[in-house]
């Protein structure tokens, strides 16, 4: 067994490699691990270290046909975590995300049909649904992106599912709220807010607090993904679902507690342009394949907390980094 991760230097990508290469996937043991990663500013090998001389790495990019018509081939199963994804970075500069989230896909579903890969997985998000004031989508929803990040991750997944369509591509498309964990960059809100709390910094809550997500741990979300590259239909959508529904200000209250912190230091600003006010995923399709998830948002949350305190010199230089650049 041959896997090729692209993006798997990132957040969630170097996470399943961890798990991958650790052993936690029983029917893919000792598979061959290889890693493509553009290494942006948040693609970082030392999210890899721990399985470091267990998988081969390849400094490269999605966009790069010559090169992915040299890698792709040989592979068994191709699954794509690379993309750009910070909402707030794509209102400011949307040219990056479609291509890295629609030209990319295109040019690595074209390299893998090319290689006739026998199977590949598209890593998504629920927010290409837009907004939903109750309920939960399934996989039969219509797309309604209303940033131009969620934008392109709907077409790139409308790009894979062309190629299943057209092609025939054995390509599934996975679909995930927001995620948390060890190794996340520190702009997202649950590491951004661990590790200002950590440096007696306030901080920062969008508008009213009242915007909710579904919040999943990273290993959930991982093995969620495994069951659908083992078992998953070619064509078929997957929701993944996380484990609690919680307010931005229900999360700032559960991460002041962690920390031991009050209400003063949390400074409001103004609200994000087009902010979506609620996600919700119905992953029964998911779960008749055997999924369920593990980790509770409680145990999950401190055990992430805990991470980011011994860990310090991880995520100290990547702020440092980003305020020398502002």
């Amino acid at each position: 067994m041959r896997v090729l991760v692209t993006g798997g230097a990132g957040f969630i990508g170097s996470h399943y490699v961890r798990a991958l290469v650790g052993g936690a996937y029983p029917a893919w043991a000792g598979a061959e691990v290889t890693v493509l990663d553009r290494l942006t500013y948040a693609g970082n090998l030392t999210n890899l270290e721990p399985v470091e001389g267990g998988f081969a790495f390849v400094h490269g990019d999605i966009c790069n046909t010559e090169l992915l018509a040299h890698l792709v081939p040989g592979h068994d199963v191709v699954i794509n975590f690379a993309a750009e994804s910070h909402v707030d970075r794509s209102i400011t500069g949307a040219g990056e995300f479609v291509r890295t989230n629609v030209q990319g896909v295109q040019a690595l579903m074209q390299a893998c049909l090319d290689a006739g890969t026998p199977r590949v997985v598209q890593v998504s998000t629920d927010e290409v649904y837009g907004s939903i004031d109750t309920g939960s989508w399934d996989e039969s929803a219509p797309l309604a992106p209303n940033s131009p990040y969620s934008a392109a991750k709907a077409g790139g997944d409308m790009i894979a599912r062309a190629y299943a369509r057209t092609h025939g591509l054995p390509v599934s498309i996975t679909r995930c709220g927001n995620n948390y964990g060890p190794y996340q960059y520190p702009e997202k809100v649950i590491p951004l807010f661990v590790t200002h709390l950590l440096d007696g910094r306030a901080v920062p809550l969008y508008g009213d607090g009242g915007n909710v997500r579904d919040w999943i741990h990273v290993d959930d979300h991982c093995r969620g993904i495994q069951l659908v590259a083992e078992r998953g239909g070619p064509g078929e959508v997957y929701h993944i679902a996380g484990t609690a529904e919680l307010t931005n200000l229900e999360l700032t209250r559960r991460l002041l507690d962690a920390l031991g912190a009050g209400w003063d230091r949390v400074e409001r600003v103004a609200d994000r342009k087009g902010h979506d006010r609620r996600y919700s995923l119905d992953d029964a399709k998911l779960r008749a394949l055997g999924y369920a998830p593990r980790i509770s948002f409680e145990e999950g949350l401190a055990g992430t907390v805990r991470w980011y305190e011994d860990n310090r010199s991880w995520w100290e230089p990547l702020k440092k980094r980003a305020e020398d650049l502002r």
